[in-house]
């Protein structure tokens, strides 16, 4: 019975539909399918059960290969027919330097809040499309990070702020012409008793040279500077030790031997791409002396990308962190006839405590050719990584203080004072610059939400949604990088160029220009 419901279906479909608009007769499908050959023998004989049955049983050599050579006929044909023609356009006056179908590269710079890179961009037809690191930029090691390869994606994205907008008490977003939202700034400035410019780190001279100019015309104004992983405890005892709140020039390229307590600095630790040209300069296999190749050990709680690389992997708890940084300054101290400190209590893992005393002979031996470093954000810890740097004469061979990184300079102390006032009430206005999204990538980021509902003037400049924009009175949208000029100053006495590789997309203004024009200049 199966077998004739079957036959039945068959007999009833001897077409065979390629598509739902084959089977209504599309009409556009019709006149394409002319030049496509839709209608072959080869399909009628397959819907047809009975030459089906016959050809399976009574197939021979010759009409196999008859079929074989039919169907490489049809597909040479088929792939031989005139696509059709679509005429571009000419430039009525064309740029000189781009030329249809040859990309065009600009030397340009990555810049994220203090991560930076100089780049190569890669664009056709006034598009960047490929970022790439640029080889030519020697000192920060010529190379890029997925960061910054992914950011062309962020020019392009359906969510960027487009025009400068306000949202009224009632929560209702209504746009405004540039002109409206400066004088409406302009007289909320100026009646304020109190205001800040919140923002992550920023390496653009230009940028703090309109901060200053705005803190000349307002007196009452202060910059705030944080960073969502920060460094705070590693410049403020720089800045006990040496007085500037600076970090040093690692040189991982000077450096025989590294001991790292769990900073992943060829991962995401300051600056992991020129950090991990450094390094692995000194780490190549083939045709290099033995002698001459460096040494990690690294002390952490969890695997790193940095950790994975290390020649010794020692695993400590983060409560023990600190207490193993005591434990190897003592360890340096004694050998170098220097004072110590008091230390209470021992490592859980005992494999840690040799390899803190093996470390520290290897340090004993490598003078002025090590570096020891920490990503503690304790201010004491820092101390103590300073210390053992010292002892060992590393400042000056491979921790350069005469050309500084510039690329973390919020404090903790600061920020936590001015979320502090304003949830008194104490400060009557707020700029939040670029990517500072304290609502979200803050630990106090709910008492910054709760705040600022209760703020008289609040003002993001930033090119995407956040949650921080979305609670501020006003919102100034500020272009991509890949759409406009500035510049960058991340290692002292390095600087670079930002400049643009297409035409603004929507009506947008530099954050720099804002500050600037709300400051008279």
């Amino acid at each position: 019975m199966k077998k004739i419901i079957e036959k039945k279906a068959m007999k009833q479909n001897e077409h065979i539909w390629i598509s739902a608009e084959d089977l209504t007769g599309d009409e556009a499908l019709v006149k394409e399918s002319k030049q496509e050959f839709f209608n072959l023998p080869v399909l009628n004989d397959l819907a047809d059960e009975k030459k089906v049955s016959e050809h399976s049983a009574n197939t021979n050599r010759r009409d196999f290969l008859k079929y074989l050579g039919f169907s490489l006929g049809t597909a040479t044909v088929a792939a031989a027919c005139e696509t059709p023609i679509r005429k571009a356009i000419p430039y009525v006056i064309k740029p000189e330097a781009i030329v249809p179908g040859v990309a065009t590269y600009y030397a340009s710079s990555f810049v994220r809040g203090g991560d930076f890179c100089p780049i190569l961009v890669k664009t056709r037809e006034g598009r960047p499309i490929k970022i790439e690191g640029n080889t030519m930029a020697t000192r920060m090691g010529g190379g890029t990070s997925a960061r910054a390869q992914a950011s062309v994606l962020d020019l392009y994205d359906v969510a960027r702020l487009r025009k400068p907008s306000m949202k009224d008490p009632d929560g209702i977003i209504s746009d405004l012409t540039w002109a409206d939202l400066d004088d409406a700034v302009v007289k909320g400035l100026a009646a304020s008793k109190s205001i800040r410019i919140v923002a992550h780190t920023n390496i653009s001279p230009v940028f703090h040279a309109s901060v200053q100019t705005f803190l000349e015309t307002y007196p009452n104004a202060r910059l705030v500077t944080y960073d969502p992983v920060s460094s705070s405890g590693a410049l403020l005892a720089h800045e006990l030790a040496f007085g500037i709140r600076e970090l040093p020039g690692y040189q991982f390229d000077q450096a025989a031997l590294v001991v790292n307590f769990g900073a992943d600095f060829l991962g995401t630790w300051i600056a992991p791409t020129a950090f991990a040209a450094q390094f692995m300069s000194r780490r190549k296999l083939k045709g290099a002396d033995a002698s001459d190749m460096s040494r990690l050990v690294q002390f952490e709680s969890n695997m790193s990308y940095t950790g994975s690389n290390a020649d010794h992997r020692v695993l400590i708890k983060p409560s023990e962190q600190g207490l193993a940084i005591a434990k190897l300054h003592n360890a340096i101290a004694q050998k170098m006839g220097t004072p110590l400190i008091d230390i209470n209590g021992s490592l859980t893992n005992p494999k840690a405590e040799d390899a803190i005393n093996a470390v520290a002979d290897e340090l004993a031996l490598t003078k002025g050719s090590s570096i020891v470093l920490s990503n503690s954000n304790n201010t004491a810890e820092q101390a103590l990584i300073i210390a053992i740097n010292q002892a060992l004469g590393n400042y000056g061979s491979t921790l350069d203080l005469a050309h500084t990184s510039l690329q973390r300079r919020g404090i903790d102390g600061e920020m936590g004072n001015f979320i502090s006032d304003l949830a008194a009430g104490s400060v009557d206005a707020v700029i939040f610059v670029e990517d500072a999204n304290p609502v979200y990538d803050h630990p106090r980021g709910s008492e910054v939400a709760e705040a600022l509902d209760n703020t008289p003037l609040s003002i993001a400049l930033t090119s995407m949604p956040s949650e921080t924009q979305d609670i501020c009175r006003y919102t100034v949208a500020t272009p991509h990088y890949l759409e406009s000029w500035g510049d960058v100053n991340p290692v002292r006495g390095f600087y670079g160029v930002v400049q643009p590789t297409i035409s603004p997309l929507f009506d947008t203004r530099p954050a720099a220009q804002s500050i600037g024009v709300w400051a008279g200049s």
